[in-house]
């Protein structure tokens, strides 16, 4: 069975075991996939792509939920209204 591999970059879970920091800094910030029996376990990623990543889906979430509200009526509030 032939497994999709994403990354250019992959360690064995030897490897990872061995020595993290050597394996998640040798791709130069890009993931790294982690293999077991030469299949990918898992992808290996930099905090700070990680937290880019996080960013960039709830931005995307965001988008989503204003797509939705596009269109809705809006009702207009005096904040005075509301602290009464």
């Amino acid at each position: 069975m032939t497994t999709r591999r994403l990354t250019e970059a992959a360690a064995s879970i030897s490897e990872l075991k061995a020595n993290p920091i050597k394996v998640a800094m040798s791709a130069g910030g890009e993931a790294i996939a982690v293999l077991n029996r030469n299949e990918p376990a898992f992808y290996c990623i930099p905090a700070d792509t990680y937290e880019f990543m996080m960013d960039h889906m709830e931005d995307l979430e965001l988008l989503s939920i204003a797509e939705a509200r596009r269109n809705k009526v809006i009702i207009k509030v005096n904040l005075s209204d509301l602290c009464a």
